[in-house]
């Protein structure tokens, strides 16, 4: 029997227009023959929409977008309901494929409301997703599984306005120029700057406040950056790795996304040794998390040291059609369309293992 997929894009984030665009391709390439597909699109006012020319009307401004619908944390209503002359209707899903890349989505929020109406969904749960999402707390769970990471300080807007040179100083002493300032709560390199002078510095503060109260500076090495991508539950495998090989200094957001100059190198030409490192070191990040179904991670491999430092975990990687996540599987020898059916069938699978879990205290064993 076909399972009732809706997939979920948009959002309330600055990477609203990449999800609209991984979406389309999920919407695309999810076999027909296995599910229908229900589309469902957030406005930028957080409103929730039904209809399969949301993700067109989202990218052009068409209001409305699609039919209204809400969701509902009630474990008895099924989630996604619509109005109807006479009250309210469930609206059928079978799981829920959220494809909201950054805050309001990649955080663990929507994963909590769906958590809350007991749906089944695909991608990582409310913790892994809540701890992956904000750089700070990756890095203290990597450390305490003594993952290598490069040097870094982590600071508070509130700490930027109200003493910037003594936070520069702290900055200059530890990690030093060159350095890269990001925040702490965003994805798809949104807000990050390089600096390699005071007045860099202050510029890349200025911006990076703009989208999170948690800032990041790391050290900035000369390194190549790998990517590996991670599948399962408990049990997780990870894929071949890849290369970037940025047009610009440095992957920013228009280097993934609009820049026609970086490379992607699939596999990424490094020995087996090396290989199996970045592999290994990919899925303890992942547990070091508590993922599920999906994720990638990132890495620098040091140019003078050879040295592998493990840089972050997107726990909702983009999907677009030149996204490094399905194109890693795909050279792994898993298509994008299994890929898909696979990350589905862990969500059931997350799903139906926490149904064993009891809702109500029960009688000793």
């Amino acid at each position: 029997m076909k399972k009732t997929i809706g997939v979920i894009c948009g959002g309330r984030s600055g990477e609203h227009e990449v999800s609209l665009v991984s979406a389309q391709a999920i919407v695309a390439a999810l076999a027909p023959e296995q599910y229908r597909v229900k589309t469902i699109g957030i406005d930028q006012q957080g409103r929730w929409w039904l209809g399969p020319d949301v993700i067109a009307n989202l990218q052009t401004g068409k209001e409305p977008y699609g039919e209204q619908v809400f969701f509902v944390p009630d474990p008895t209503q099924g989630g996604l309901l619509r109005t109807t002359g006479s009250g309210w209707e469930p609206v059928a899903i079978d799981l829920f494929f959220p494809v909201l890349h950054g805050p309001n989505g990649e955080d663990g929020t929507i994963q909590g409301l769906f958590e809350l109406g007991n749906v089944p969904y695909a991608g990582c749960g409310v913790l892994a997703s809540a701890c992956g999402m904000d750089k700070a707390v990756t890095k203290e769970l990597f450390n305490q599984k003594g993952l290598p990471q490069v040097p870094y300080q982590v600071f508070f807007r509130s700490e930027w306005e109200a003493d910037p040179i003594k936070v520069i100083t702290a900055v200059e002493h530890l990690p030093g120029y060159p350095c890269f300032v990001k925040p702490a709560n965003m994805g798809s390199s949104v807000g990050i700057a390089k600096a390699t002078t005071q007045e860099q510095l202050q510029r890349a503060f200025a911006d990076a406040v703009r989208y999170d109260r948690k800032i990041i500076v790391e050290k900035g090495i000369d390194a190549r950056e790998i990517e590996v991508s991670v599948l399962g539950n408990d049990q997780a495998i990870a894929s071949l790795p890849g290369e970037i090989e940025p047009g610009g200094e440095f992957y920013d957001y228009e280097a993934k996304y609009v820049d026609t100059r970086s490379r992607l190198l699939i596999p990424a030409p490094l020995s087996e040794p090396v290989t199996r490192r970045v592999q290994d070191l990919a899925i303890r990040a992942f547990n070091a998390v508590d993922g599920s179904g999906l994720s990638r991670v990132d890495f620098f491999l040091d140019r003078q040291t050879g040295e592998v430092w493990v840089n972050e975990i997107n726990t909702l990687p983009g999907f677009t059609n030149i996204s490094m996540y399905p194109k890693l599987w795909e050279a792994t020898g898993l298509s994008y369309r299994e890929l898909l059916s696979r990350v589905i069938t862990l969500g059931w699978e997350r799903y139906e293992e926490k149904q064993r879990n009891a809702t109500k205290r029960l009688p000793p064993v």
